[in-house]
C-alpha cells in the first residue's frame, strides 16, 4: 500500500515521502526508535510553520483566509467552474513569486505546466506590468524620506523566469512531472509548480480507471516530495464535475474524494451572485472560511477596487 493512500494528515504524509517512505513495505523495515528520532515538540512544528514562506495572490481578503498566501513545502489544489479565474490566479502567483525580497516576496521562478492551453502570454504582460507598477510604488513609500532607488525589474524580466511547458497528453505530462526534479536541481531558484488543470488529459478517453488511479496517485507523490525537498509551493488547478448525493445532483472537483487527499489544502473558486469567492475546504491548518475576489484589468485583485474587471473565456 502506498503511503499517499494512509489515512493521516497531509503534513505527515509529505514528511513520510520526503523522508523517503513511499509505500508500507518501506516503513515496515524501520524500527520504532528510530521513527521515534525523528519526532518533535510541538512548539518546534508550530515554529516551523510560521516561518514557512507564501506567495502572496494580490488580493489581501484571499491572502489572509490562507494565512499569508499559497505556503511553500506544500500542495494547494485550487478548483472552480470555467470563467471563475483559476488561470488567471495561477498566472498571478507565477507572477508574484517573482517579487524580490526587499518588497517583500522570494524572489523565485515559476515553472507552469499548461495541460489546456489556456496559458495567455499576452495576459502575463498585463499582470507583470501591473506587479511592476505596484512594487514601484511599495518602494516609493518605503523610500519617501530618501532618494528613491527605482525598481530594476521590468515585464520582460519577469516572463524570462516563468518556465512554460506544454502537454498534450496524459503520458507527457507524466514525463514532465517526472523531469521535474532534475529540472529543478539545475534551476534552485524555482519556487512555484503550477499545473493547469491537473485534470484535463486524466478526463479524457481514459477507460481503465485502476490504472488512472495508480497514475494520479504516483504523479501526486512526486508533487508532495518536490513540494518538501525544494522547499517551493506546488499549486494543482482543477476542474468541476457533477456528483449525485443525497437525491440530487452537485458539483464537486474532479477526480473524486480520494484526490483530495493528495493535496495540503483545498480551495474551491464559487460565485455568489455576481462575486467572486474563495472557500477554505481542506486544511490541516487553516480553518473553513470564504473571502471575495476579483479578477481585474490587473490581476487578482480585492473586490472593493475600482479596476476595470475582464471577462473571461
Amino acid at each position: 500500500m502506498e503511503v499517499s493512500r494512509l489515512p493521516i494528515s497531509a503534513s505527515q504524509r509529505g514528511k513520510l515521502i520526503s523522508a523517503g517512505y513511499t509505500t508500507l513495505s518501506s516503513l515496515s523495515s524501520v524500527s520504532s526508535s528510530d521513527l521515534a528520532r525523528g519526532a518533535r515538540n510541538a512548539w518546534d512544528m508550530l515554529h516551523e510553520e510560521e516561518l514557512l514562506p507564501h506567495i502572496t495572490t494580490s488580493c489581501a481578503d484571499l491572502d489572509n483566509i490562507l494565512g499569508g498566501g499559497i505556503k511553500c513545502k506544500e500542495v494547494t489544489e485550487i478548483g472552480g467552474v470555467p470563467g471563475i479565474g483559476k488561470t488567471q490566479l495561477g498566472i498571478q502567483l507565477a507572477v508574484n513569486v517573482q517579487i524580490p525580497p526587499d518588497c517583500g516576496g522570494l524572489g523565485g521562478k515559476a515553472i507552469y505546466i499548461d495541460t489546456e492551453g489556456s496559458f495567455m502570454v499576452e495576459r502575463v504582460v498585463q499582470i507583470a506590468g501591473a506587479c511592476v507598477e505596484d512594487m514601484s510604488e511599495y518602494n516609493r513609500f518605503l523610500q519617501k524620506d530618501f532618494q528613491p532607488s527605482g525598481i530594476k525589474i521590468q515585464p520582460k524580466d519577469i516572463l524570462e523566469k516563468i518556465y512554460y511547458f506544454r502537454v498534450c497528453s496524459y503520458t507527457e505530462q507524466i514525463a514532465v512531472i517526472n523531469y521535474l526534479e532534475k529540472f529543478i536541481s539545475e534551476h534552485k531558484d524555482v519556487k512555484i509548480v503550477i499545473v493547469d488543470s491537473v485534470t484535463f488529459h486524466f478526463r479524457q478517453d481514459f477507460d481503465d480507471m485502476a490504472l488512472r488511479t495508480r497514475l494520479l496517485s504516483g504523479m501526486a507523490l512526486k508533487l508532495m516530495k518536490l513540494a518538501k525537498n525544494f522547499s517551493l509551493a506546488v499549486v494543482l488547478l482543477n476542474q468541476v464535475t457533477t456528483k449525485y448525493t443525497e437525491g440530487s445532483f452537485q458539483l464537486s472537483l474532479a477526480l473524486g474524494d480520494s484526490w483530495s487527499h493528495s493535496c495540503t489544502n483545498r480551495v474551491i473558486l464559487y460565485w455568489n451572485g455576481d462575486e467572486r469567492f474563495a472557500y477554505i475546504d481542506k486544511s490541516p491548518s487553516l480553518r473553513s472560511t470564504s473571502a471575495p475576489y476579483s479578477v481585474t484589468s490587473r490581476g487578482i485583485r480585492n473586490c472593493a477596487t475600482n479596476y476595470k474587471r475582464v471577462k473571461l473565456m
